[in-house]
């Protein structure tokens, strides 16, 4: 009996969606109904002083506007903190977690770059400290791993050299991305994660962590990135512009043609729901992009 195929896409809602996430949900999207497979939405809202109020309902009304209506009830990261705790105490019986005092600050006086920003260089590893609450909790990262990329390929990466130990819940008692990700993905059942490659350099370490907590590790499709001229990532934090509901045949029209489906001439008039369904006809990962996609200020305006 095969597997249902099921993906996803998590937006955190630190604003509305832009044509950076449209891209990436339409991805994601298409990759799940060509396989004939479920598509679910998850909010990763653990992150409450980053919470932008009203974004939620935003991203929901947003994703129904663009025709894309996800199976099953909303997963909200911001109720599932149990499950991560109970995640924390496994890798602590198992030796994978220390206590760590160090503030960002003191790290970046003497912490080198990586792949996926500054790398830990260990202060608390062996100090053996209590793991009590004020306290920021981290995974020892050793090892080689590889993958394969459903786009990008062969990746492989040493943990220790270019990612670091990761902290995996602060000293504020909120949980870090890299673990409510990997306990939710299983929790799930998600047969492929489809996103952004500006995750890519994350992924290694996701998998560490699946290994060590015993769960599947699912197939991986890292989409392009729509970037400014400057050859920054568009989001929110760069001032990208929050889609115009009113505009979604526009912007599936623009994302489709990023995402390798150009040649819709025969669907003028066409609604969303027409447009998607077209799509996923055609839909094709091997005509993507592996690079960025470089997108001027009039690309991304209605």
């Amino acid at each position: 009996m095969s597997v249902t195929y099921r993906g996803r896409f998590a937006p955190s809602p630190t604003g509305p969606l832009h044509l950076g996430s449209l891209l990436a949900a339409v991805g994601s999207y298409l990759q799940a109904r060509a396989h004939d497979g479920q598509w679910l939405l998850r909010i990763e809202d653990i992150d409450p002083p980053r919470q932008a109020p009203g974004a939620v309902d935003r991203i929901l009304r947003s994703l129904e506007a663009h025709g894309l209506h996800w199976d099953e009830a909303v997963w909200y990261q911001s109720r599932r903190s149990t499950a991560y705790e109970a995640s924390l105490e496994r890798l602590h019986h198992d030796g994978w977690l220390y206590a760590c005092t160090c503030s960002r600050k003191q790290i970046a006086q003497v912490a080198r770059r990586g792949v996926a920003g500054m790398i830990y260089p260990g202060t608390c590893r062996a100090a053996g400290l209590p793991l009590r609450p004020g306290l920021g909790l981290r995974l020892r990262s050793e090892g080689i791993i590889h993958f394969r990329d459903r786009l990008q390929g062969e990746i492989r990466q040493d943990l220790a050299r270019e990612i670091g130990d990761i902290l995996l819940r602060r000293p504020d008692g909120l949980y870090n991305y890299q673990l409510a990700v990997v306990v939710d993905d299983a929790a799930q059942n998600i047969t492929e994660v489809v996103r952004g490659h500006d995750l890519l350099a994350l992924t290694p370490a996701q998998i560490h962590l699946q290994r060590l907590l015993q769960l599947p590790t699912p197939e991986y499709l890292h989409l392009p990135i729509l970037v400014d001229a400057t050859g920054h990532k568009l989001s929110k934090q760069t001032g990208a512009r929050a889609l115009e509901d009113n505009q979604a045949t526009t912007n599936l029209r623009r994302v489709l043609g990023w995402l390798g489906l150009p040649g819709m001439d025969e669907l003028a008039g066409a609604s969303v729901e027409e447009l998607l369904a077209w799509a996923v006809k055609h839909w094709n990962p091997s005509r993507l992009r592996q690079s960025s996609i470089s997108v001027s200020p009039r690309d991304t305006n209605p």
